[in-house]
Parts: C-alpha cells; sequence; structure tokens
C-alpha cells in the first residue's frame, strides 16, 4: 500500500468537535481548508493508496521519518505567499531540502493588494525563491491558484510553462468536472447563505449584514478559528473577525444574526457541502463560502476584495460583483440580473482538463478522471462507516445542558490561549533585552567621539531606539490581553459558570 502525506489540520476521517478543533487549531485558522483538504484526500484516494493528514507538522527534523514512512508529499497551499506564513514557509523550505521522496504543491497563492505591482520588491523575495527551487528539486511543476501569483514567480526568475502552471483552486475539481448550477427564484421565503470578511469594505458589510434583516431564512456561515470559539462559547478571543471596533460585521453575540441563531459552523466539508444543496443562493466575500455552494450545484454571487479572491474568481469565472459596484442604496435583486450564475459552467471543463495535464507531469495517481455522478469513491466508503460532526449554532441556541458544558470547555480554551499569547510576548521582550544589551556593549567599543552618520555608532543607536518602540509596543499588547482577561473575569457570563468550574476542578483533583 502506497502512503502519502498531506499537509492538512486534519483529515476528512477525523471526528474532532468543536472544542478539539479550537485546541488543535485544526483548520488552519480558517475552516475553508478542510474543502481543500477533502478535495485532495477524496481524488487521491485509490483502492492501492492511503494519505496521511501531518497536522500541519512543520519541523525540519522529521525529515528522515517522512523518508521512510511515506512515499510522497503533497502540500495544497492556499495564500502561502505573505509575511505572516513566512517563517512557516521557512521551515517547511528546511524540512523539504532534506527530503527524498517527491514533494507536490498543489495551489500555491499569494495575499496581495487587488491591484499589486508585481515587481515591487518585497522582503521575503529570497525565500520564496528558495521554497520553489526546493520544491522543484523533488517534482516536475508547481500548481498555482492563478495568473497573478504566476506573474510574481515569473518576476523572481522561474518560467511559466516549465516551474509553474496555474490550476486554480484543487477544491473546485473535488467532484471531477461535475458542475452543475441550479436556476434560481428568489422570494421572501428564498434560502440564503452569506459569507464575509472582516477585511472587506465597510459598505460591503453594511450590504450584507442586512441581508439577515430582509430574508426569515437567512444563514451566517463564519469560517475564522475566533468565530468558531465565539459561535461555541461566546468568548471573546482576540482575533481579526471578532473586534468590538468593526461596524457591520457579526463579531459579537449582540449581533442580529447570533442573537437569532441565524449563524453554522461547519466542522467538516461533506456536511458543510450538503448542507449548501438546500440553499436557494449564496453571496459573500469568502472564497470558500461560494466554492461549497459551488460544489453542490447552488447559485452564488462572489464579492471579490484582494488579488487573491481576483485571481481565483476570474480563473474560474465565477459569478461575481465588484465591491465598487455596491453602496448605500444596492439591493440584492439588482445584483442578481447583473450575473451569469452558470458562467462557473463554462469555464470549468478547459480548468478540469488543465489541472488533469498538471497532475500527469507531475506523474501524480488520482481519481479525477473516475468522477461518475452517483459513483461512490473509495473515500466516500470509509466516510460511510464514520458519524461525521454536524454544524454548530451560536451558543445563545443551545440547550441550559449544553450551553453549560461550552461555557466550562470554552473559558478553559480562552485561558490557555490568553496564558500562551503573554508567555510568548514575554519571550519576545526577554529576546529584544538581550538584542539591545548586545548592542550597547558594542557601543562601549565604539570611540565615544565618533558621531559621523556613516559609523557603527549611529547604526547601533538607531536599532536600539527602534527595539525600545517595539518592546512599548510589546508591554502595550501584552495590557491589552490582561484587560481583556479582566473583562472577560468580570463578567456576567464569567460569574455564572463560577460553580461549574469549581466543581470541575474538585471532580478533577486540581483545585486546592
Amino acid at each position: 500500500m502506497k502512503k502519502i502525506l498531506i499537509r492538512s489540520g486534519m483529515s476528512p476521517l477525523d471526528t474532532f468537535s468543536a472544542d478539539e478543533i479550537i485546541k488543535r487549531n485544526a483548520i488552519g485558522n480558517n475552516v475553508g481548508n478542510l474543502i481543500y483538504a477533502y478535495s485532495i484526500f477524496r481524488n487521491m484516494t485509490t483502492d492501492d493508496v492511503e494519505l496521511f493528514s501531518d497536522y500541519y507538522g512543520q519541523n525540519p527534523n522529521d525529515a528522515e521519518r517522512i523518508n521512510e514512512t511515506y512515499d510522497a508529499y503533497v502540500f495544497p497551499l492556499a495564500n502561502a505567499i505573505r509575511k505572516s506564513f513566512i517563517p512557516t514557509l521557512q521551515r517547511y523550505t528546511a524540512l523539504i531540502e532534506r527530503l527524498t521522496i517527491p514533494v507536490y504543491v498543489i495551489g500555491l497563492g499569494m495575499q496581495f493588494p487587488y491591484e499589486p505591482n508585481i515587481s515591487e520588491k518585497r522582503p521575503y523575495d529570497d525565500d520564496v525563491k528558495r521554497f520553489v527551487k526546493a520544491v522543484l528539486d523533488k517534482s516536475s511543476i508547481l500548481g498555482l491558484r492563478g495568473q497573478i501569483t504566476s506573474d510574481y514567480l515569473s518576476y523572481l526568475g522561474f518560467k511559466e510553462g516549465r516551474d509553474h502552471q496555474v490550476i486554480g483552486r484543487p477544491s473546485m475539481y473535488t467532484f471531477g468536472n461535475n458542475i452543475n448550477i441550479r436556476d434560481l427564484h428568489l422570494s421572501e421565503s428564498s434560502s440564503i447563505s452569506v459569507n464575509m470578511t472582516p477585511a472587506a469594505d465597510q459598505k460591503v458589510l453594511e450590504f450584507l449584514d442586512c441581508l439577515s434583516h430582509t430574508f426569515n431564512h437567512l444563514h451566517f456561515v463564519p469560517q475564522d478559528i475566533d468565530e468558531l470559539l465565539l459561535t461555541y462559547a461566546g468568548a471573546p478571543l482576540l482575533g481579526a473577525s471578532i473586534n468590538s471596533k468593526l461596524a457591520n460585521y457579526p463579531n459579537s453575540l449582540y449581533s442580529h444574526v447570533y442573537k437569532n441563531g441565524k449563524v453554522k459552523y461547519f466542522l467538516n466539508a461533506p456536511t458543510w457541502i450538503e448542507h449548501m444543496k438546500t440553499v436557494d443562493l449564496s453571496i459573500g466575500t469568502r472564497l470558500h463560502g461560494n466554492v461549497a455552494p459551488t460544489l453542490a450545484g447552488t447559485p452564488s454571487i462572489t464579492i471579490p476584495i484582494d488579488a487573491r479572491m481576483r485571481e481565483l474568481s476570474e480563473y474560474h469565472n465565477f459569478p461575481r460583483v465588484s465591491p465598487e459596484k455596491i453602496n448605500g442604496n444596492t439591493r440584492l435583486e439588482e445584483l442578481i440580473k447583473k450575473v451569469d450564475f452558470r458562467s462557473v459552467e463554462k469555464s470549468h471543463q478547459k480548468n478540469y482538463e488543465n489541472f488533469i495535464s498538471f497532475l500527469a507531469k507531475n506523474g501524480i495517481d488520482h481519481i479525477y478522471d473516475r468522477n461518475t455522478e452517483g459513483v461512490k469513491q473509495p473515500l466516500e466508503i470509509k466516510l460511510e462507516s464514520i458519524q461525521l460532526k454536524q454544524p454548530i449554532g451560536p451558543i445563545t441556541s443551545c440547550s441550559s445542558d449544553e450551553m453549560r458544558d461550552r461555557l466550562e470547555k470554552g473559558f478553559e480554551i480562552m485561558l490557555s490561549k490568553s496564558e500562551k499569547i503573554k508567555e510568548n510576548f514575554n519571550k519576545k521582550i526577554k529576546d529584544r533585552d538581550k538584542t539591545i544589551s548586545s548592542l550597547r556593549n558594542k557601543l562601549k567599543n565604539q570611540d565615544g567621539g565618533i558621531t559621523d552618520e556613516s559609523t557603527p555608532y549611529v547604526d547601533f543607536k538607531k536599532e536600539i531606539e527602534e527595539k525600545d518602540v517595539f518592546i512599548l509596543k510589546l508591554k502595550n499588547d501584552i495590557e491589552k490581553k490582561n484587560m481583556k482577561i479582566r473583562n472577560m473575569e468580570s463578567s456576567r457570563s464569567w460569574r455564572i459558570t463560577m460553580p461549574l468550574r469549581r466543581f470541575s476542578k474538585k471532580i478533577s483533583g486540581t483545585e486546592r
């Protein structure tokens, strides 16, 4: 049996509960990653090939074990070319350089502004070059999400068609070339699915948020990890989505959709796709928020807000409306008239054939060409023996017993994460203190009378000043997080659940 390792936070065969997913961050901060992984697992699992999740392991020291255990390593990457992901990319590069098995990158993309300057020099250009070179030493060609990413790698010196090929979003090929969009007959009783991104323009967020007041059968589908904790336990985990200063975004239990139980957070790809078959229309600024309904045959409207979404929505020809077309007077009925819901079908066959050619160049085994409608594939047969977790709704719509259980687990998670954040900041401050001390010692060895700006003295002094500013910022961040914890501990829900926490500690023997 051939064994292939897949970069993913969980396998489709894993049935983690909501609190387990939060603790492990099994969704890689965004539940859309589960659809990405599901498409790879489903279409590369055969009778003689078994796939395993790496659970986001990225330790270069694991190279020897991986070489001995697996026959190949597949990296389904999303917007990996971004500043915040570079440290992770560096660790993966070091790991790949030590591997002797084939390594395949399927779906590498970038996160740039809507109209990016490709030739602009970026501080991580060399890191991206090293990563690409490492992968090309282990495979024939990289698969990219869109043309903007392709242009960027070409700018770095890699040749399109030889080193990299645009393949779009692999999750779009979950069921092969079988995409059939249903007709839409919109009415006030229609079932609407809305997805949003905190970074979207305020006019877009206002338009999407107001839909929940117009359509009674509407559900908001959040995707971020902090939104999962909010939905599950009502806990205010710090994050981009849960931000009290963000207007027109469902970011608290006081938001209309949370108060009225109109939130569904999915814990796996199959139930997400299956639910979307019952929806009449999906609309929003999330990529996989609209990929899932597309796979289910549901009409959707995508509002791309950056180059990442733009290149993918253009490549797959998603029914889309640019953010500039939305204002305070925009009505959903108007947007529906502006799009062709079947546009995605018209491009899919060509895109699918191009994707298959990419797999062939790398010699990757798959079942994409055996995706006959109604025929169960090996992974689907395995899934029949598993009880998949159903989507969860907001804690405010739970029974009292489930609410108590969620609150207890949620606050434990919140405190644990807050302590880790505090430890990380303290470690950073200690590291900066050591750096400043080292720089000051160097300054003592310099000629005190030298003040010319070309001398090391001025460089050291400037660096120390920058470090001092950074430390002050870290200390302010820690104080903000401590304030957040103090506010949480003084909240009504925290006081209500105090007897439960004490009771839990007595049972476990941890209370002193």
